[in-house]
């Protein structure tokens, strides 16, 4: 049986393949982005810019709160 369905599905295997592949690119850019190393890099860049003056105190927190949302909802590997 599972030959036959192995055939019966043969015209749909680009298809397939090409799911795998986005699952795949997904997967690593959701481990890039929740990365911790990368998010704690990006708080210290943030804090240099906000004691730089570059940004206010408002887009300031937004920025952080993001950044750390990012850090407790990390994608925990399976």
């Amino acid at each position: 049986m599972g030959l036959l369905k192995e055939v019966l599905l043969l015209p749909a295997a680009p298809m397939r393949g090409t799911a795998w592949v986005l699952r795949q690119v997904v997967s690593e850019a959701e481990r890039q982005y929740y990365d911790p190393a990368v998010v704690q890099r990006e708080l210290a860049q943030l804090v240099s810019a906000f004691e730089a003056g570059e940004m206010d105190e408002s887009e300031f927190d937004r920025r952080e709160d993001e950044l750390l949302d990012r850090l407790e909802n990390r994608v925990r590997p399976q």
